[in-house]
């Protein structure tokens, strides 16, 4: 498997309008070659479609419209409708595709277009839970965390009864640091029937895509679980389970295709434990965090993880749960912080909108996205930054994090400047980046033995080239001076 690859996240619900003919609705079948053709050429190895199953419309009127969700649709949609609010796509009714995109052989089709591009197709799976009214509620019930009256009559906000005729009651899916989400039905991963199910909806899903990202997969985990519903569990009989459930599904999906990747929405410091049960790649969230917030010692810090860790992290700076990177951290210092999320080890992750510079982040609960218009030099910056890493040295290449040096001027600013080398056959990649707001110098040293006196070294990024010594960058270093937040990506 190579692990420095790309992935490319679409609110699919939302994006298909864009492909709009008048009042003909597109769908999966109406996406131009042309539109996954730029994305190939981008370096785009994988793309997944967020949203594509089918959702219940009867959740939509009593849970998407609370004065947390309306001020975020105020926020986001400027004179927004309530026809507008289509539901959370993580409410899923079954694995199905939403009629209004397609149908199952728009999967398949969609899928073969990709593959035959060289790029493979991505679906989420939300093992944690449904939604409220699925359908499974009367055809598999068995699957999901049932309870008694009393649980219900003490806390009926993170307990329901779907069918006011029938005397069962069921518990909504949840966050445990957060209230229960009211448009879903927690399933009961400690029941052998609930594990069936779910695996047998991954083998199914082998089929239609080449890969799933994992809804909030930590929730799972057999602590995390007894912890969240111990009390329920335990007066139901399942309070213990010897085994992960992971473990299980992802062997045995790999079983029957290996080149199969899983992908882990992942928090709470459970990223390491989630690829230890067979995860091919989990969020790195702390990353994103610690380019939006922290100095650059912990962003450095944070890149000196074990090589197999960093191998199997998907890092990103923004996606459909995240704030927008160009609202967040402004143009200057969201260009520096897409080129260390692109030229580090592990899966680039790219969200739809960020190559625009986009600014506005959508609920997920609407069906419509404002207008924005595109920044043009961020979409040139990505144009240029994209047609650098595509190159085979970021995907095959080995990368070594490097430590820049006081320069002869011997001041503290080479600690704002981070770099890492790739090499890969007779090439080499070095990417220096002064991530702070102050003009900073380094040295670094290279091993260039074997490079004539002077040689060439070419900023690909800036379309600058430079004669070096290589006995002055062997013996004191590269000579190194950058505005803020500036960057550069030397080939030699």
């Amino acid at each position: 498997m190579l692990y420095n690859q790309s992935l490319y996240e679409i609110n699919t619900r939302v994006w298909l309008r864009r492909f709009d003919q008048g009042i003909i609705k597109s769908t999966l079948n109406d996406i131009p070659n042309s539109y996954w053709d730029d994305l190939a050429k981008k370096g785009i190895d994988y793309i997944w479609l967020m949203g594509i199953w089918k959702t219940c419309i009867s959740v939509i009127n009593r849970c998407c419209f609370e004065e947390g969700l309306k001020k975020s649709y105020d926020r986001a949609l400027k004179g927004w409708k309530r026809e507008d609010v289509i539901g959370s796509p993580y409410a899923i009714d079954v694995y199905e595709i939403n009629p209004e995109l397609g149908d199952h052989k728009s999967l398949l089709e969609l899928k073969s277009r990709l593959n035959k591009k060289g790029m493979k197709l991505i679906f989420d799976f939300v093992p944690d839970h449904f939604s409220a009214d699925t359908r499974l509620i009367k055809t598999n019930p068995g699957i999901f965390l049932s309870v008694d009256k009393e649980f219900f009559n003490r806390d009926p906000h993170t307990f329901y009864q779907p069918n006011q005729n029938e005397q069962k009651y069921f518990a909504h899916g949840r966050d445990p640091f957060f209230p229960a989400w009211q448009d879903t039905i927690q399933i009961n991963i400690f029941n052998k029937e609930a594990r069936k199910f779910l695996i047998n909806t991954l083998l199914a899903l082998t089929k239609v895509c080449d890969g799933v990202r994992c809804d909030m997969s930590m929730l799972l985990l057999n602590n995390v679980f007894k912890n969240t519903w111990g009390g329920v569990l335990g007066k139901n009989g399942f309070d213990k389970n010897e085994s992960e459930f992971w473990t299980e599904a992802i062997s045995e999906v790999k079983n029957e295709r290996a080149d199969f990747i899983f992908i882990a929405e992942a928090y709470w410091d459970l990223e390491y434990d989630l690829q230890q049960l067979g995860f091919d790649f989990t969020y790195d969230k702390k990353l994103t965090d610690r380019l939006k917030y922290a100095p650059v010692k912990e962003i450095h810090d944070h890149l000196l993880a074990d090589n197999n860790y960093q191998k199997k992290s998907l890092r990103f700076i923004e996606n459909h749960d995240e704030e927008r990177a160009a609202a967040v951290l402004g143009k200057e210092k969201s260009k520096a912080a897409a080129i260390i999320i692109s030229t580090i080890q592990g899966m680039r992750f790219y969200f739809d909108g960020q190559f625009e510079g986009k600014k506005i982040k959508l609920p997920v609960q609407l069906g419509r996205e404002p207008e924005e218009q595109p920044n043009i030099e961020l979409k040139d910056f990505y144009n240029k930054l994209l047609a650098v890493t595509s190159h085979e040295i970021f995907n095959r290449g080995k990368w070594i994090f490097l430590e820049p040096e006081p320069s002869l001027d011997n001041n503290s600013t080479f600690l704002n400047i981070l770099s890492w080398l790739w090499s890969f056959k007779d090439e080499k990649r070095l990417v220096v980046i002064n991530y702070s707001e102050a003009f900073s110098t380094c040295r670094i040293k290279l091993d260039v033995r074997g490079y004539q006196e002077d040689f060439l070294i070419k900023d690909l990024l800036n379309d600058q080239s430079y004669m070096r010594s290589a006995e002055e960058v062997y013996n004191s270093g590269l000579y190194i001076e950058q505005k803020p937040f500036n960057a550069h990506i030397f080939a030699f």
